[in-house]
């Protein structure tokens, strides 16, 4: 632990972040958006994505053994040339920010999808969203891109299902196989281009498992149990909080 120079609040908010993650791939996926602007906090821009990213791939592997028969391969396929697109365009846009300039393209893309958050929470099942063939171009491309500056796709992603009509098995497989193909593919884009995976960055993932573990389980079993709206609003304000945080 004494690698990382980090004090005993930093490891907290570190563990906690952990089991957001495995929650959230499990069981409410918002749980994940404070996790972004709170490890960039702590290790900064660019390599807070570093840092993350195996963390999701560990939690992804979780919500695949939960949720794997329930994918639905035909719109996963149909976005990911689009998805490239958006990631290759996050590489270059990071790739030529500095530090605190990155924190605010993190800071906002944050902010962005929270807005479309609290949209989809305000409107619930009157949510309008277009369903034509450019809304699978446009999801693609700002998932991709979201997902690579500031692993901050998930809320455009879940809008996108919710325009399919998705419930909620489909929602969560769909969502577990389409994050574990997107974040696999950053793995060597992050450590080769932005230099920002490497050992130490694995050993750091290897500590959090059973963090992001408890999580997961927690996550899988409340789903079925709870009532999520108390917890989204928690969510929602310390995510704001956070990502305000961060930007200034």
């Amino acid at each position: 632990m004494s690698l990382f120079h980090l004090n005993v609040s930093e490891w907290i908010w570190i563990i906690v972040a952990a089991v957001l993650i495995g929650f959230s791939k499990t069981g409410i996926s918002a749980f994940s958006m404070p996790v972004i602007p709170i490890i960039a906090l702590i290790f900064g821009g660019k390599d807070s994505t570093g840092m993350i990213l195996p963390l999701l791939i560990i939690g992804d592997i979780f919500a695949i053994y939960y949720y794997n028969r329930h994918a639905d391969w035909k719109d996963i396929k149909a976005l990911l040339p689009w998805v490239a697109a958006g990631l290759l365009l996050g590489l270059v846009v990071g790739e030529y920010t500095n530090d605190a300039q990155f924190k605010m393209i993190i800071s906002i893309c944050v902010i962005l999808c929270l807005i479309i958050l609290i949209y989809m929470e305000k409107k619930g099942d009157g949510a309008k969203v277009p369903k034509g063939k450019w809304f699978y171009a446009l999801t693609g491309i700002l998932s991709g891109f979201a997902s690579m500056i500031g692993n901050a796709a998930g809320p455009i992603f879940s809008v996108f299902l919710l325009a399919k009509g998705f419930k909620k098995d489909k929602f969560l497989g769909t969502t577990a196989w389409f994050f574990f193909l997107v974040n696999i593919s950053k793995v060597p884009m992050q450590a080769l281009v932005w230099h920002n995976i490497h050992l130490k960055t694995l050993l750091f993932s290897l500590m959090m498992i059973p963090a992001i573990a408890v999580g997961a389980v927690l996550g899988a079993f409340l789903i079925k149990r709870i009532n999520e709206k108390p917890f989204r609003i928690i969510i929602l304000v310390v995510t704001a909080l956070s990502a305000i945080r961060l930007l200034i």
